[in-house]
């Protein structure tokens, strides 16, 4: 293998993970065009395209997809073995890659980098925002963050924060202009504001429960967004009623911004975790993450 094989297959292989060369480049420290030049001399080489490009996306071809299984597990292995090397030192060090949701990421290990990275200068966090539920080892990713009954059960996880609770939410002004529903399904009669997967495109369903009772509503309204805090500012200024996580509402309902609705069909259920496989060799950094959690669990 020549000196810069490894690069560019290291390249190619970000190129495939981010499906982007921008994003791909930010992480690797690079250039787009450096990017797009290494891609190319690497194509050129092997003689054969790996790479299916548009003007707004990128992602492998047959030949690339041959190449990137391949590479996938011996990369894995490398890091594992960069990363074992670097647990032998007095303080951990190393690339520790989270996969979170957007609102996880904000609400729950935002706040802990600070702090974090004060005991641990040495461990480089690539934080990766998707709000789609990733294969974190086929993404060669060493964690992922997201509501505990969206995680596999062959994963070790660790709890982040307490319980969560959806809230069904509206202003006094909307209220004293349309009333407040009494049951779930008079939310057909209301305005609402709806929330749209940035995944596929598709609308959320509020979800609610009262004992063995389950049951989806369809919501209508003026409004639909993509972004919680959109529908948080909505409903504080009377738009319609908003479905969002207590986090997001608690201080206005505090204040009397917002008026809780239908509290008794909205209970709380297991929040956030950081979930990771399990391995014989936990690399370093991630092993000081989960420690560092731990210490911070809730009580039961």
């Amino acid at each position: 293998m020549r000196g810069n094989d490894y690069a560019e297959l290291r390249a190619f292989a970000a190129i495939a993970e981010h499906g982007s060369f921008v994003r791909a480049a930010a992480h690797l420290g690079l250039s787009p065009s450096a990017l797009s030049q290494t891609i190319r001399s690497l194509e050129e080489r092997l003689g054969v395209r790996l790479l299916n490009r548009t003007t707004r996306s990128v992602a492998p071809s047959e030949a690339g997809q041959r190449l990137l299984a391949r590479l996938q597990p011996a990369m894995a292995d490398l890091d594992a073995a960069v990363a074992d090397l670097r647990s032998q030192r007095d303080t951990p060090a190393g690339l520790l890659r989270i996969n979170s949701s957007r609102i996880a990421a904000i609400q729950h290990i935002a706040p802990l980098l600070g702090p974090f990275h004060q005991r641990y200068p040495d461990i480089l966090i690539d934080l990766v925002t998707d709000d789609r539920l990733v294969d974190i080892v086929a993404g060669r990713f060493d964690a992922g963050v997201r509501l505990g009954e969206m995680v596999e059960k062959d994963m070790i996880t660790v709890r982040l924060g307490g319980p969560a609770e959806m809230m069904v939410v509206a202003a006094p002004s909307y209220l004293q202009r349309c009333g407040a529903p009494a049951d779930p399904r008079e939310l057909r009669d209301h305005r609402c504001i709806n929330f749209r997967w940035p995944t596929d495109g598709s609308l959320y369903h509020w979800e609610f429960q009262r004992g063995a009772e389950k049951l989806e509503a369809a919501v209508d309204g003026p409004l639909i967004v993509t972004e919680p805090e959109v529908a948080q500012r909505a409903a504080l200024d009377g738009i319609g009623i908003a479905y969002l996580f207590d986090f997001h509402v608690r201080e206005h309902l505090a204040a009397g911004r917002l008026v809780q609705l239908l509290p008794q069909w909205t209970p709380a259920f297991p929040g956030f975790y950081l979930y990771y496989p399990s391995r014989r060799q936990m690399p370093a950094p991630l092993r000081a993450f989960v420690e560092f959690l731990r210490e911070r669990q809730p009580a039961d």
